[in-house]
């Protein structure tokens, strides 16, 4: 059976079209904006929307999510902030929602009231960039048992037999990093890289999305050729950065949504039945 994150992104592939996938730092600019941001961003477009939980060392991610990491620390975040800021966006929100955290604040908190905690709040599903699948079974345990699904990560440079492990342990979605950098890293999809995400997508029995380094429109009608879903992060705390009103920021959120959802290129539909083993 199908996740809702699963059903969301075959559907608008089945449309001829990926999903706009944005990603906001739980906290940032401040709380109660940061409500108001998430809910913009699915009005203007947004299909699955991921939400990070602030960690003082993100080891995956570039300067303008270390910067909104900082921030939201600084605005009072903790994971009982981001579950209730998440829960609070989730009543007015139709999309589904992921929450990106490191490994550090699931452990302190532990596994099982995490991830009972996450579904609690409406969190649909999980990513934790530093925790390995091959190291990740009492979590895999948990998230089960509350209905979330686990997002792994993979990159032009895995293996093909790596890639095969991973896909048997993720759910939702298979993250597929654009690049071997962090997040806001300059992007440059070349053609061999295209190509990979292309065969990942065609082997993989869940969606396929792509993310780190696109911020343009034509970046993201490029990836979403290829691609399920397109993730997009730095980019729009960028805009945000520039803006210093609240309603100055969710208005940006806003107009960052419409021109990223228009960038979803119309290609052909993908027959996700065969994909899943669900008929012919």
């Amino acid at each position: 059976m199908r996740s809702i994150i699963e059903e969301t992104l075959f559907e608008a592939r089945n449309q001829g079209r990926s999903t706009f996938m944005p990603f906001l730092t739980a906290g940032f600019p401040n709380p109660s904006t940061c409500v108001e941001i998430l809910v913009a961003l699915a009005a203007n477009g947004a299909g699955v929307i991921e939400v990070g939980l602030p960690f003082s060392d993100p080891v995956a991610d570039g300067p303008t999510i270390q910067w909104a990491n900082r921030q939201a620390l600084d605005n009072g975040m903790t994971p009982a902030e981001v579950f209730r800021i998440v829960a609070d966006a989730r009543r007015q929100l139709s999309c589904p929602t992921v929450l990106m955290t490191y490994f550090n604040p699931l452990l302190r908190m532990g596994p099982k009231e995490f991830a009972v905690r996450a579904g609690d709040a409406g969190v649909a599903g999980v990513i934790v960039p530093d925790l390995p699948p091959e190291e990740a079974d009492e979590w895999l345990a948990a998230a089960e048992d509350a209905g979330l699904d686990t997002i792994f990560l993979v990159a032009p440079n895995t293996p093909r037999q790596r890639l095969k492990r991973v896909m048997e342990k993720t759910s939702g979605f298979l993250y597929y990093v654009s690049t071997t950098g962090v997040t806001g890293s300059r992007f440059a999809l070349s053609p061999e890289i295209l190509a990979e995400v292309e065969h990942t997508r065609s082997v993989s029995t869940v969606p396929v999305a792509v993310g780190f380094g696109i911020s343009t429109a034509e970046q993201a009608r490029v990836v979403a050729r290829a691609a399920d879903g397109v993730i997009v992060g730095s980019a729009l705390i960028k805009e945000l950065q520039t803006v210093s009103s609240s309603a100055g920021q969710v208005a940006a959120a806003s107009r960052f949504a419409v021109s990223l959802t228009k960038a979803r290129e119309t290609v052909g539909g993908v027959d996700t039945k065969r994909r899943t083993n669900e008929g012919p």
